[in-house]
């Protein structure tokens, strides 16, 4: 009898990711083989943050000629993008269906990754229906600092907060680094700058130990006693600090610079012009707050809360007590905004800045404006979020911004901003 002839065997498909375990704020290659030449397969990425809820995104793709795929060449032809998106699948992480909408993927320890599974699925699946059966999966860890950099929780005086120091003897460009209204202790960012090299300080104002709960009044004393430890720190270059902040820390990120010698650059994304929402004291000076005026606030079908037109206009000459006078500072001026912020018009008010700035004869400032993006612009792929629920109010609130315009906007204001915080703090 005749042989049996076996069918040519095909290759087992395989997912591979480089590097497995990799900074946050660093790309991924993201390569499929062993499929059949054009097969269409939907790439799945899944990711739980600490308290357990579960993250993903899904992307659809075809294999070339030789039955392989790459994210970093091959365009994806739906699902939570399209285009060649080589991070694609991480910055479109969303909370999965039966999770709570609009929560944010964020790390709350910084010395854990997280953890993305990669999966690839037989077929194009749509969104939220069952995926097609596995056909291989990889792990990847996406880490928030590096071997070596030291977290150094602080009780120091009345400042509180976490300083990360990066690996080796220094001294360091020194960094002081703030969130929003959101309150509490966010320290991703600087554990991330510690690992580029920054001594970076991430400071709470709010909410956090023996700080005040609520945001009712500040005393800038408070951000002057951390520039101050910063400073004299033996592991800190001098003669300045810079500072960073989103938000309601941009607008503190302003007064910090107009008013605090010690510090001499400040990276100001999606701030305001004025003090808003509590009063600032310093000696016997006050900024008083901008309000918000809450009949001004709409709320959509879904229940989303757009803040847009509910901030007090700075414009009105009633209002210009709270104005920062930010011609006042001899140090240098970042300002990062998203052109779709919908939490408030961070465009106009960088212009306001920049208008009172070029007024008083001063060019110490350079501006990054993106079209398309929304309110908070956080280093690379972290995942996109338009509207989150803000920690104050409990409710859903636009932040606005698209997607993948948001994603280039982090990418690129990364770099430009570890630039600039070089160039000014030596």
């Amino acid at each position: 009898a005749a042989a049996l002839v076996a069918p040519p065997r095909r290759r087992a498909v395989s997912v591979a990711v480089s590097p497995v375990a990799g900074l946050a704020d660093e790309r991924v290659e993201t390569r499929v083989a062993g499929l059949g030449p054009g097969q269409a397969v939907t790439l799945r990425a899944v990711a739980a943050d600490d308290r357990g809820c579960l993250f993903q995104s899904c992307a659809h793709y075809r294999a070339d000629g030789r039955g392989e795929l790459h994210l970093g060449t091959d365009a994806s032809h739906g699902g939570d993008y399209t285009g060649v998106e080589p991070m694609g699948l991480f910055w479109s992480l969303a909370p999965a269906g039966m999770e709570r909408p609009y929560q944010r993927l964020l790390p709350r320890r910084t010395g854990v990754p997280i953890k993305v599974e990669m999966l690839v699925h037989q077929g194009h699946s749509r969104r939220g229906a069952m995926p097609g059966p596995v056909m291989a999966k990889a792990q990847v860890e996406r880490w928030f600092t590096a071997p070596g950099v030291r977290r150094i929780r602080l009780k120091e005086g009345s400042v509180r907060g976490s300083l990360f120091v990066p690996p080796g003897d220094g001294p360091f460009p020194g960094v002081i680094d703030m969130y929003g209204d959101e309150g509490g202790l966010v320290e991703f960012r600087s554990s991330l700058l510690a690992t580029r090299g920054f001594a970076a300080l991430s400071l709470p104002y709010f909410d956090f130990e023996d700080l005040p709960k609520v945001m009712k009044e500040f005393k800038l004393e408070y951000f002057e006693e951390a520039a101050r430890f910063l400073r004299r720190h033996p592991k800190v270059k001098g003669p300045g600090v810079g500072v960073i902040g989103t938000g309601k820390g941009a607008e503190l990120a302003l007064s910090m610079i107009t008013f605090l010698p010690e510090v001499v650059a400040a990276v100001c994304i999606s701030g305001c012009s004025s003090n808003t929402v509590a009063d600032l004291h310093y000696g016997d000076m006050t900024l008083p707050g901008l309000r918000f005026d809450m009949n001004k606030v709409s709320v959509s079908d879904t229940g989303v809360f757009d803040t847009f037109e509910a901030l007090d206009d700075p414009l009105n000459p009633a209002n210009s007590p709270c104005t920062i006078p930010v011609e006042k500072a001899e140090g240098h001026f970042l300002l990062v905004v998203g052109e779709d912020d919908r939490v408030w018009k961070s465009s106009l008010y960088a212009e306001l800045a920049i208008g009172r700035l070029r007024q008083h004869g001063k060019e110490n400032f350079e501006l990054l404006s993106y079209p398309g993006a929304g309110h908070r612009i956080d280093p690379p792929s972290t995942p996109f979020c338009q509207v989150a629920v803000d920690r104050v109010l409990g409710v859903p609130v636009m932040g606005g911004g698209e997607s993948k315009a948001h994603a280039r906007a982090q990418e690129h204001s990364w770099g430009k901003i570890q630039e600039f915080l070089r160039l000014h703090l030596g």
